[in-house]
């Protein structure tokens, strides 16, 4: 394998913990249309895949309509514009792990399925300027994860092969992702979904603690 030279992160339940959050702004928009909210333990299995995805499967199945997702969809968004960081947080050890990839001389950026406006707002927000060389969030125009494209795009941004990057993240599509684009798939048992989800989809390490990431073999 050649020497990891970019380290490319998954963004909800991979940087930061956003689970109240999404939780939150889906369950204020179902009450909203008259359905009952969601208990917090299912969301996990709700995101990953997309807003709309998301939007989706926490509506009832009877309502899954285009029109009720279209305007679901936008009153999902207008609740998580107005309450997006009020629990957010970063995992513990994640900032830390960071600066010293950085500090190694690895490039790092993030690639979410989560709005691309609300994926580099979460970037900012919780992260210090120039942490990330890229971040790319769900765009019409691009495919998103499992979709190879926007590892492309990453890798072509930072200088980097494809294959010298490594891709972290808490779900099966993201080791698909990484599996896909040709990149080392780095899964972490602190996300939303579990160890055997990711071993089901190919990863090829397992992460504990963000720090574990700093021990890894073959980085720069």
């Amino acid at each position: 394998m050649p020497a990891i030279k970019a380290i490319l992160f998954d963004l909800d339940g991979t940087l930061i913990d956003s689970l109240a959050d999404l939780a939150g702004a889906i369950n204020r928009m179902l009450v909203d249309h008259g359905y009952p909210a969601r208990e917090l333990s299912v969301f996990p299995e709700y995101i990953g895949d997309g807003v709309r995805q998301l939007v989706c499967r926490a509506l009832p199945e009877e309502a899954r309509t285009e029109a009720i997702i279209d305007a679901c969809l936008r009153d999902y968004q207008r609740h998580y514009e107005s309450g997006w960081h009020d629990q957010t947080v970063v995992y513990e050890g994640m900032m830390e792990t960071l600066t010293q990839l950085k500090a190694r001389g690895l490039k790092v950026g993030c690639i979410s399925n989560k709005p691309h406006r609300f994926t580099t707002l979460c970037c900012d927000y919780f992260f210090p300027a120039e942490t990330f060389g890229i971040v790319l969030g769900q765009r019409d125009e691009v495919p998103r994860k499992p979709d190879p494209a926007g590892a492309r795009e990453a890798a072509a941004s930072l200088g980097v092969e494809v294959s010298q990057c490594a891709y972290v993240g808490d779900s099966g599509i993201d080791m698909a992702f990484a599996k896909n684009a040709g990149m080392l798939g780095i899964g972490v048992s602190w996300g939303f979904r579990s160890v055997e989800e990711l071993h089901k989809h190919g990863s090829d390490v397992i992460v504990d603690h963000p720090c574990d990431l700093l021990t890894l073999p073959n980085l720069l």
